[in-house]
C-alpha cells in the first residue's frame, strides 16, 4: 500500500506542472545515449507520447553523428572535424542527408507511433522550415596576424524558422520529428548541429522549455557535483573560470540565446536516465541543469 501511495504522491507532485504547461510547447533535442539504447529509446518515445495526451506539445529535434559515421566509414569516406564540427563537402553531405532524413528521422517517427502516438518526420526542406547560410568560422593565429577563414563545407546556420507547418501540425495532435538539415539560399542543403536548431526552434515557437539530451549529468562544477541551476548572467563567468568548458560551452551559449529570446527555461539533462524529461519537467527538483534569465 505505501508504494501505491507514493505514486499517487508523484502524480499530485506534478499535477502544478501540468496545469503551468498545459498547451505550451516543449522543444527537446535528442541525442546521445538515449538514441542508442534500446530501452531508452522506448522510454524516449512512452515520455513523450505522455507529454502530447496530457496536453503539452512536444517537438523533437534530433542529431545522428555516429549513424553518420557508421555510413561513411562503410562508404570510405573520411569524416574530418574542426573544432568540433564536420568538415561536410558535398558527398559528405549526401550521405548526412540520408542517414539523418530518410533513416534516424523515420526509426524517431516510427517508434513514437508504434508506442501509440501521431509523429510526423520532416527536415529543414518541408516547408521551407529552416532556411540556413553557410557558416563561416575563423581561426586565431598569431598575434597582430589576421583571422584565419576556415572552409567548413556544406555546414550551416540558422537564418530563419518557418513555424506554420509545426503549428498546423501540433493543432492536429501530430509530435513534428526536425532533422537538422537546412536549405540554403540557392536551394542547397547544409548540415546543422541539433542543439542550435533545437534552440532556434524554441525562440520561433516561444517554447516553455528547451531540453537538450546529453551524456553528462548536466553542469558540473569544480568538484564534480551537479549546479541545478544558472542564471544567464552567470554563464561568462562560469566559462572564465573553466565550470563550464569544452563541448558544454555551445550548449550553455544555445540554452542562453533561448531563454534571452523568450523561452521559458532551457534544460541540460542526462539523457542516460531512465524518464529524464518526465523528471526534469514535473519533479520539484529536476535532475540536471536549468538555464534561466
Amino acid at each position: 500500500m505505501h508504494k501505491i501511495i507514493e505514486k499517487a504522491k508523484t502524480l499530485i507532485e506534478a499535477l502544478p506542472y501540468i496545469k503551468e504547461f498545459y498547451n505550451r510547447t516543449i522543444v527537446i533535442k535528442y541525442g546521445g545515449h538515449a538514441m542508442v539504447d534500446e530501452e531508452l529509446k522506448k522510454n524516449f518515445a512512452l515520455d513523450v507520447i505522455l507529454l502530447k495526451y496530457i496536453g503539452l506539445n512536444p517537438v523533437i529535434v534530433h542529431g545522428g553523428g555516429p549513424q553518420i559515421n557508421q555510413f561513411l566509414k562503410k562508404m570510405n569516406i573520411q569524416s574530418n572535424y574542426i573544432q568540433g564540427m564536420r568538415v561536410t563537402d558535398g558527398e559528405t553531405m549526401d550521405v548526412v542527408e540520408m542517414v539523418l532524413v530518410g533513416k534516424v528521422n523515420k526509426e524517431i517517427v516510427g517508434l513514437i507511433n508504434y508506442h501509440g502516438g501521431k509523429a510526423v518526420g520532416l527536415s529543414g526542406r518541408d516547408g521551407d522550415l529552416i532556411k540556413a547560410h553557410k557558416m563561416t568560422l575563423m581561426k586565431e593565429l598569431a598575434e597582430n596576424a589576421p583571422p584565419e577563414l576556415i572552409d567548413l563545407g556544406r555546414v550551416g546556420e540558422v537564418t530563419t524558422v518557418n513555424p506554420e507547418i509545426l503549428t498546423t501540425l501540433e493543432e492536429q495532435n501530430f509530435i513534428p520529428v526536425i532533422a537538422p538539415v537546412g536549405v540554403g539560399p540557392d536551394g542547397q542543403s547544409y548540415n546543422i548541429n541539433a542543439d542550435l536548431v533545437a534552440g532556434a526552434v524554441a525562440e520561433k515557437l516561444k517554447a516553455a522549455k528547451l531540453i537538450l539530451l546529453t551524456d553528462v549529468a548536466g553542469v558540473l562544477d569544480k568538484g564534480g557535483d551537479l549546479i541545478s541551476s544558472l542564471t544567464c548572467a552567470e554563464i561568462d563567468s562560469s566559462i572564465k573560470s573553466g565550470v563550464v568548458s569544452g563541448g558544454m560551452i555551445p550548449k550553455v551559449n544555445c540554452c542562453r540565446s533561448a531563454v534571452q529570446s523568450g523561452v521559458g527555461k532551457a534544460h541540460i539533462v542526462d539523457g542516460r536516465v531512465e524518464h529524464a524529461i518526465l523528471l526534469e519537467i514535473f519533479t520539484n527538483q529536476g535532475i540536471g541543469t536549468e538555464i534561466i534569465k
